[in-house]
């Protein structure tokens, strides 16, 4: 009797164990101009939900991801690792003919987000972009997501799809419905992320949100513009009207976890991918403070909009002054989620939130790599070493100098020269390329260190 009722208990107890875990969402737009929210200094742009999910939760005052662009950068929040260390340096976009496409993905070696929280019993959905490989093993749906809800390449046509399309115009995937029309790419992302929540609210849940605004192609419905037409620049109108709708649907999401009773035990990440893409002529975006934007190391390419949100936990309104990166949300969520990361698994990111709740102190990230085709970066506590096959190193002090417009290398030769080291050892220790992107890119990325780049909000 005493067995049956010890039986009984455990069962319970692990129930409640299993109601008590936490549920995960993270929120990721792409190409976001770093400046072009209400909370990080819009004056044209109005975001109200983003702003409201900023205020309500931690605001990180220097948030990076991995890589400057797409693929890269998300393998990495995929995995925790940087995504160098597995040869995952490039976009996976038309690699030379000499590279074998079995391999024009996120390896499959690599545990993602979803494998390590499906033991911890969580259910996982991906809605919207994925970008980390088309070939069937290595889809979302065979990396550990259950319901899955995508398109294949880097991105999609906003408005339509084509039965035999192929690359924005490709159909749409799912492995649990039949794709209704697109009606617009935002919205329906938002839809399917609401529907996902509103299906397993009854169990922890893992919900990857990867919207494809403000990315190419510059299109947004026409009322949306119309919000915008006292911009002088139409191709900013139609941005600020893709990051408008972006917003709403944040909003729809954030109010669905509320209507379903679980917001307060919701961790919520929104961010970025990467910074945005100015272009050189007419720039529709801006990445202000910071100098550059996609495809470089630059603060503009890497450093994004970066908020977590967990109100069950985390204080509101408050700021986090030290680097947190992309890579640090997988270790953060599978010890949020009662799992265990071992040394043996090379995991490169770390559990934040025993610093953004004060229960640890310091920097969880004082040194910091990034490599990316032409270009390689290491940062130190506030110091900052960039690497051009064209030029002296240049050496930056991000905290005091924060659109790094005034290299200081020759002033500290010593600090240049260690860092140099210790970055070079890392760029040697790593493994081959999977593939390249075409070669026309490296010398695109190389000159874009040498634009002149405003760091002014646009104020009309």
């Amino acid at each position: 009797m005493l067995s049956l009722f010890v039986l009984i208990l455990s069962i319970f107890s692990g129930a409640s164990s299993a109601q008590d875990k936490p549920n995960f969402v993270v929120i990721i737009a792409d190409d976001l101009g770093y400046g072009d929210l209400g909370y990080t200094g819009s004056l044209q742009i109005k975001t109200p939900h983003i702003d409201q999910l900023a205020h309500g939760g931690v605001i990180v005052e220097q948030g990076y991801v991995s890589a400057p662009v797409c693929g890269p950068s998300r393998a990495g929040l995929m995995t925790g690792r940087n995504q160098v260390n597995f040869g995952f340096d490039n976009n996976n976009v038309k690699p030379g003919p000499q590279y074998n496409k079995d391999y024009f993905g996120l390896p499959v070696t690599e545990k993602t987000i979803a494998n390590w929280l499906a033991p911890l019993g969580y259910v996982s959905g991906l809605m919207g972009k994925w970008h980390l490989g088309d070939e069937p093993h290595f889809k979302a749906q065979n990396r550990g997501f259950d319901e899955v809800w995508t398109y294949p390449v880097g991105g999609h046509d906003y408005f339509r799809s084509e039965p035999d399309g192929e690359g924005y115009l490709s159909p749409l995937e799912s492995n649990f419905k039949t794709p209704q029309p697109i009606t617009y790419l935002t919205d329906d992302t938002g839809n399917e992320s609401v529907d996902f929540i509103r299906r397993h609210k009854d169990k922890p849940f893992f919900l990857y949100a990867s919207f494809n605004a403000p990315h190419a192609p510059l299109q947004a419905k026409k009322e949306d513009i119309a919000r915008y037409k006292h911009i002088k620049n139409e191709k900013r109108q139609i941005y600020a009207a893709m990051i408008h709708n972006l917003d709403v649907n944040v909003g729809k999401i954030i109010a669905t976890l509320k209507e379903q009773g679980v917001y307060d035990n919701t961790v919520v990440i929104f961010l970025s991918d990467n910074g945005g893409s100015v272009a050189r002529k007419n720039p529709r975006l801006t990445n202000a403070p910071y100098r550059g934007g996609k495809g470089i190391l630059l603060e503009g390419g890497i450093r994004v909009p970066f908020i977590v949100s967990w109100p069950g936990k985390l204080e509101a309104g408050t700021r986090y002054h030290y680097p947190i990166t992309a890579l640090d949300i997988l270790p953060s969520f599978v010890a949020a989620a009662g799992g265990r990361i071992e040394k043996q698994d090379n995991i490169d990111g770390v559990n934040v939130f025993p610093y953004l709740t004060m229960e640890k102190s310091g920097n969880p990230n004082a040194k910091l790599m990034w490599r990316f085709t032409v270009s390689a970066s290491i940062r130190e506590g506030d110091w900052k070493l960039i690497r051009l096959p064209d030029r002296l190193p240049q050496l930056y002090n991000v905290k005091l100098d924060v659109a790094e417009q005034h290299d200081v290398a020759s002033k500290h030769p010593e600090r240049v020269n260690r860092l140099l080291k210790v970055l070079g050892q890392w760029d040697v220790s790593t493994p081959q390329h999977l593939y390249m992107e075409g070669a026309k890119y490296k010398k695109i990325q190389l000159d874009s260190y040498d634009v002149e780049y405003n760091l002014i909000q646009p104020q009309e």
